[in-house]
């Protein structure tokens, strides 16, 4: 399929800390987030439009997603806690006994042939949904930009994805 790289669309993959993220719920995905902050100095003399906007903020992003594929591993990595029994043959999940924090890395692959990259993302989370014959249980997710600890780094960046990756279907 042709990419069109005038346009980012469609989620390929999410991952975090390097592995990568159960389903993502169909349209649940939303760039959130915070718009531009500004101040306007107002002139007496010029009563049609301001003499000066000083910049307070950068607008941010913090996407909000629910993660529908429920299996122990999936379930650890986005609400912390402890697996039970043994890798690759878990039986059950606990929650965290004590506060949590689940940071780090990130990385959305867009069916449109990009990546973004978020060197230092805080993830919140809960279990959510509703519990019915009709539709699945899933866990909600927010994912806060922090800053990056390298000081000169970007909170995010989007790239295109290396086509040796693309072909082996990253």
């Amino acid at each position: 399929m042709a990419k069109n790289k005038n346009f980012i669309y469609g989620i390929a993959a999410v991952k975090f800390n390097s592995k990568v993220v159960g389903y993502i719920e169909k349209g649940s995905w939303d760039w959130g987030g915070t718009k531009p902050e500004s101040t306007d100095i107002e002139a007496e003399q010029v009563p049609e439009a301001p003499v000066l906007t000083l910049l307070q903020k950068n607008g941010q992003i913090s996407p909000t997603f629910n993660m529908i594929q429920m299996n122990y591993e999936n379930i650890q990595a986005m609400l912390g806690g402890t697996l039970v029994g043994s890798a690759g043959s878990y039986t059950g999940w606990k929650a965290p006994t004590s506060l949590i924090e689940l940071r780090g890395p990130w990385e959305i692959d867009f069916v449109s042939g990009q990546r973004m990259s978020i060197p230092n993302g805080t993830v919140l989370s809960n279990l959510g949904g509703k519990l019915t014959l009709t539709e699945v249980s899933k866990i909600e997710c927010q994912l806060k930009v922090n800053k990056p600890e390298t000081a000169d780094a970007a909170p995010y960046e989007i790239n295109d994805i290396p086509d040796e990756e693309e072909d082996l279907g990253a």
